[in-house]
């Protein structure tokens, strides 16, 4: 039995150039939805976020939209958090992403911008000290993620990137191969992470 019920997706509030990443969000969202998962992200109703968000309830499947609360007005519309089905509201960017990590058996980072990538980072750290065993994946709409895999890869020739056997994200480049590369990856017991390693941090 799969141990994956949620997946958490970073991505943008802005919608890119052109229609590609907005397609992608949406195409991703469905898959969730299909394959019977629930979506656990950001809660921005505009960019990609809401792509994915919209993606998702549109094939019928649930959403937990996670924000803080100076951001409710920014990156989303009151009455449109409405029509999630659970809504998390936060104080702050910190109980945010742990939150969106303690809901979530699986990470998918599509195309955005900093927040995005500082999201996804802070997953592989977690990672990496032995926090957690949960699949990773950069969905690399476009060859949009190859600047920051060439970084990685070069962290890890380098000899920075410490245990890097804990660290080894999934690269797809479509949008419809994301969720079944979860499902492979995903085994039972994997997800719950190194608990002697976590008793030491």
């Amino acid at each position: 039995m799969s141990t994956i019920r949620s997946i958490c997706v970073y991505c943008g509030s802005s919608p890119g150039r052109g229609e590609t990443y907005l397609e992608a969000g949406r195409t991703l969202g469905r898959s969730i939805a299909s394959h019977g998962l629930r979506l656990v992200y950001g809660g921005g109703t505009k960019g990609i976020m809401g792509a994915v968000a919209s993606g998702t309830r549109e094939a019928g499947g649930k959403v937990m939209g996670i924000i803080p609360r100076f951001l409710m007005n920014k990156e989303a519309t009151e009455s449109a958090l409405e029509r999630l089905d659970e809504l998390v509201i936060t104080e702050d960017m910190h109980q945010r992403k742990h939150r969106m990590f303690e809901e979530s058996d699986a990470f998918v980072a599509l195309p955005g911008g900093i927040g995005t990538v500082e999201e996804i980072v802070e997953i592989m750290t977690w990672a990496q000290l032995g926090r957690h065993r949960k699949p990773i994946v950069y969905g690399n709409i476009g060859g949009f993620w190859n600047p920051m895999l060439t970084l990685i890869d070069h962290m890890r020739a380098e000899g920075f990137v410490h245990t890097g056997h804990l660290v080894q994200p999934l690269v797809v480049d479509t949008a419809d191969g994301i969720v079944p590369a979860i499902l492979d990856a995903a085994e039972p017991g994997r997800a719950a992470g190194d608990e002697a390693v976590i008793e030491r941090l």
